[in-house]
């Protein structure tokens, strides 16, 4: 059995110190390159339906996104991944589309591109159109 050794820069333990109680901290491991390997990661590459809008620059690992449906009582949060998927906080799952991350909270079929938005208050879907529109943020 291989050893697993894991190492955590000090940055990572002065942001956990800071979260509060209902605070959740999403961490990604990655394979490094320690003395017995050597072999250089490749670095991951979005896929999926927000992979073209990660390519473009509107929107990056790590964005937080959000919604609220006051009516339904209904809320979510959720995290972008490197590989262009969705960490839905309380799913063990990982969602391959907004459409499913939203879905897995409301129990609904739901245009998730309309639903989830970023700190800013834009959606999913007005990234979408800014895509479409040649307005790129990198």
């Amino acid at each position: 059995m291989p050893t697993l050794s894991i190492h955590f820069d000090p940055a990572v333990f002065a942001h956990l110190a800071k979260a509060g109680g209902d605070d959740t901290v999403h961490v990604t491991l990655s394979l490094g390159g320690g003395e017995q390997n050597s072999s250089p990661v490749a670095p991951v590459v979005p896929h999926g339906p927000l992979a073209e809008l990660m390519k473009a620059g509107l929107l990056a690992e790590g964005t937080i996104l959000a919604f609220h449906q006051r009516r339904a009582g209904r809320q979510g949060r959720a995290v972008v991944t490197s590989d262009g998927q969705l960490i839905v906080d309380g799913q063990a799952a990982v969602f391959p589309s907004p459409s499913k991350a939203a879905e897995a909270i409301t129990g609904n079929v739901i245009n998730g591109w309309t639903l989830w938005q970023l700190p800013d208050g834009r959606t999913l879907d007005d990234l979408r159109r800014d895509l479409a529109q040649g307005r790129h943020g990198g």
